[in-house]
């Protein structure tokens, strides 16, 4: 692809990767991965709107091309935070709109908490919001499942066998319902899973979706939403992990919030219906930049 710059920046605990696409004229979009312990996607269709303007991506401390530090004192939000503000003054970007997906939710929102300056929007997709709001959906997501794929996952999650091939199987039935209904899935998807910094994830969240007992179990911005003083838009897939009940939820904490659902997805419309999740990252930045005032 042309018109891409790739680097490292320097920060409290090693460095980060990070990659700039495209050169377009229009304020540059700075997207949170998932996670926690997930990484940047090399085929992240938002990649597309470089023509429009610069797409930034960057693999947070510990997942992707970043360095690997295994010092817990390294992952909580707050540092998390520093490192998103490191890596707006290290790309020097006065303006940017902001898109977080899933545990990049909790990023963005606790970022914007700070009252930081420059950030023109906010996109909340798939938003965990509030963790034990999250892990209940994901209970009652996974009672309508067949008997022996909810015994299968209690048993392992309670023996703490959750390497086995037994519960993987179990999970990956949850999964290409709820995180990714495309079937099979796209290897890049596959990949991504495995490389997973496992030590982030158990450490921050928990041994699975259903059973938060890590550092984020508390995580709860609902009280502090209506804080967000900026133009946001929540979004989420029809068979998404973030329901389309809490996307519409935190929506409505903040003042003057969009909400959009795609029909056809769960929690990867960027990989489920790719085209028109570009169009909507598209339109909404695009209107923020026309709006008078703006």
């Amino acid at each position: 692809m042309d018109n891409v710059t790739e680097g490292f920046i320097p920060m409290t605990g090693g460095n980060v990767w990070y990659r700039i696409t495209g050169k377009g004229p229009g304020i540059p979009l700075v997207v949170l991965h998932g996670g926690p312990g997930a990484k940047s996607s090399d085929s992240d269709p938002l990649r597309q709107l470089g023509a429009d303007r610069p797409v930034i991506h960057y693999d947070q401390l510990g997942c992707g091309k970043s360095d690997r530090p295994t010092d817990t004192s390294l992952w909580t939000v707050e540092r998390y935070v520093e490192e998103l503000e490191q890596v707006i003054e290290a790309l020097k970007l006065e303006e940017f709109h902001l898109l977080g997906h899933s545990w990049g939710t909790m990023l963005a929102a606790s970022y914007l908490f700070k009252k930081p300056k420059g950030v023109r929007s906010v996109i909340f997709s798939g938003p965990a919001l509030d963790a034990r709001r999250w892990e209940q959906d994901q209970r009652n997501y996974l009672k309508q499942f067949p008997q022996d794929i909810q015994e299968t996952i209690e048993r392992s999650e309670r023996e703490q066998t959750t390497d086995s091939e037994e519960y993987e199987k179990a999970m990956m039935a949850y999964y290409q319902r709820h995180m990714c209904r495309v079937n099979p899935w796209p290897k890049e998807m596959e990949e991504s899973l495995k490389d997973m910094n496992q030590q982030i994830y158990n450490f921050m969240w928990g041994a699975s979706e259903f059973t938060v007992t890590g550092t984020l179990k508390e995580f709860d911005a609902t009280g502090r939403l209506h804080e967000i003083d900026i133009p946001a838009l929540f979004s989420c897939g029809r068979f998404d992990e973030a329901t389309v009940e809490a996307t519409e939820y935190y929506a409505g904490l903040v003042p003057d919030a969009e909400v959009h659902v795609f029909e056809n997805s769960s929690h990867m419309p960027g990989i489920e219906e790719p085209e028109a999740y570009v169009e909507m990252v598209r339109e909404w930045v695009n209107r923020q930049e026309l709006r008078p005032g703006a």
